[in-house]
């Protein structure tokens, strides 16, 4: 990423993805870049609980105040604001940190962006108790009855 929050999106996700994207906060300091029919998808899900209750108000804060719609530019770059940068910990003005590595994860419905040093912890982590989250997922999906 270069000062100015510029980062090349690889070739294989810029195919996936297309040139109209959605920046979004994401969970565990990471920031999601979707599709716009995927965060489409994403955003109903999310908004379909009670907006009453504050869990519900709040995560729809959460994913649509830190949202961005970005194109590409022709070379399949893309401005990363700085509130999500800060949010990533990625390099900003307020860090003092101009440029840095960032690492791009693609996953089922998205691609993650994540600072190199975050992705490093959390990828270590992962693999560390990958039998135990496996096992959590699996009761939940028991419990939801989609197993």
């Amino acid at each position: 990423m270069d000062a100015k929050g510029r980062t090349a999106l690889p070739s294989k996700f810029r195919k996936e993805l297309g040139v109209e994207v959605v920046l979004a906060r994401w969970y565990e300091g990471s920031i999601a870049i979707f599709a716009i029919e995927s965060w489409t998808k994403i955003v109903e899900q999310a908004t379909r609980g009670l907006v009453v209750t504050s869990p519900s108000r709040d995560t729809e804060r959460f994913l649509l105040g830190g949202a961005y719609e970005i194109t590409l530019d022709a070379q399949g770059r893309l401005v990363v604001p700085q509130t999500l940068r800060e949010h990533g910990g990625l390099p900003s003005a307020s860090s003092g940190q101009v440029e840095g590595e960032v690492v791009f994860v693609g996953l089922a419905n998205r691609v993650e962006l994540w600072s190199k040093k975050a992705w490093e912890e959390r990828e270590k982590h992962v693999v560390t108790h990958a039998e135990e989250l496996i096992e959590k997922v699996a009761d939940e999906w028991k419990n939801t009855n989609r197993y």
